[in-house]
């Protein structure tokens, strides 16, 4: 089975979907791998790098030809994949809600399109899931990109000239991300407090030391969603939570807002007059930009300035921490390709009726087969 990898084309996309380590590991599989050359530059890794692990440097039609599976971070369009033929998969990320016509374009190619952030958030599949291995990255990089940006002392400093005041972090939604920002902000010495939708999330919040901001005992939440993602809340549940942010986020020196829900927008989790409300000074990191923003005036791929509140918009956090990045998703992709080997075809098999297959598998046969896309 010969594997290919893409040099990613994407703005601000760094990340690779195949590492020296992972080209080793599908190489002991007995599979064969190809990869374009300068794929790993973004990455700091040299084709120098891939051939020493094994792997072919080639331009990208002749890493195409041939292959069995095409594996790459962001999903390329189908005219950027010359010499592909029917039946071959293409494994990355493919947010397909934001551009259906890709997807389309796989099912009229014959494609067979897997889109790794549909992975099922099983026991099973928790090796494979790449939203938690970027995410987590990304909080800790939110974090790391709001301290800088703040210009202060995150720790409570004690000296001969006086006492300087920790920081205070609050944290809006709390899945990967958020959970991996609280972490980092409690390590960097903030005084930390979160919040989300999820009743559930309040011991995780605790368990990491930080103060859980919830509203209380108020009818009509819908937070708690299948596998693990929030859905839509409750209008009586938005009013409240709205007055309670309302008050705690004018006492904070940075804000972290990490909400996403699947297929929709991000909703909005801080209004212009909430920020008009925060101390001059104070930063505002939107993980969320990229979907639409959970802030109002953030600005994707820019840092913007209101009312004296700096607004972190980061298009593709993770991205910008490109060399874990790549070895966390690549080991994802390698965890979903061995799962599924036969070892005496040398090959990958995919059963159709399997949870995972049939959680990530976009396109086959000339058609569009996930139910979430059908309809």
């Amino acid at each position: 089975m010969k594997i290919a990898v893409l040099k990613e084309t994407a703005a601000n996309e760094q990340r690779v979907a195949a590492t020296p380590e992972t080209v080793k590991k599908l190489l002991g599989l007995g599979a064969s791998v190809a990869i374009e050359s300068g794929a790993g530059a973004g990455a700091r890794i040299s084709d120098n790098d891939y051939v020493a692990a094994g792997a072919t440097i080639a331009s990208r039609s002749d890493v195409i030809g041939g292959a069995q599976m095409v594996l790459g971070v962001q999903g390329p369009a189908v005219a950027d994949l010359p010499g592909i033929t029917a039946g071959t998969i293409v494994a990355a990320i493919l947010a397909p809600f934001n551009d259906r016509a890709k997807i389309e374009s796989y099912a009229g190619a014959g494609l067979i399109g897997y889109a790794m952030e549909f992975m099922p958030r099983t026991t099973r599949a928790q090796s494979m899931d790449v939203l938690s291995s970027q995410s987590n990255l990304a909080g800790y990089k939110a974090v790391i990109d709001g301290a800088e940006a703040y210009g202060r002392a995150f720790p409570m400093m004690m000296t001969a000239a006086g006492t300087i005041s920790a920081a205070r972090l609050f944290v809006m939604g709390v899945g990967v991300a958020g959970l991996q920002a609280i972490a980092t902000g409690r390590r960097l010495g903030a005084l930390v407090s979160a919040t989300d939708v999820r009743s559930a999330t309040r011991e995780q919040i605790e368990s990491l030391g930080a103060k859980a901001i919830f509203v209380e005992k108020v009818a009509g939440i819908e937070g708690e969603g299948a596998g693990g993602y929030a859905t839509e809340m409750s209008d009586e549940y938005k009013a409240a939570q709205a007055e309670l942010v309302s008050s705690h986020i004018a006492k904070q020196d940075l804000v972290i807002t990490t909400a996403l829900i699947p297929g929709r927008p991000a909703p909005r989790l801080i209004t212009d007059a909430q920020l008009a409300s925060m101390r001059p000074g104070s930063v505002v990191v939107d993980l969320a930009v990229d979907s639409g923003g959970n802030v109002e005036g953030a600005v994707a791929g820019q840092i913007v300035e209101r009312h004296g509140v700096k607004i972190i918009g980061h298009s593709n956090p993770a991205s910008r921490m490109a060399p874990d990045a790549s070895a966390l998703y690549s080991r994802n992709l390698f965890n979903m390709i061995n799962a599924f080997w036969d070892k005496e075809a040398k090959a990958a098999v995919w059963p159709a009726d399997d949870d995972i297959v049939k959680g990530i598998k976009l396109t086959e046969g000339g058609k569009i087969v996930h139910e979430r896309l059908l309809g």
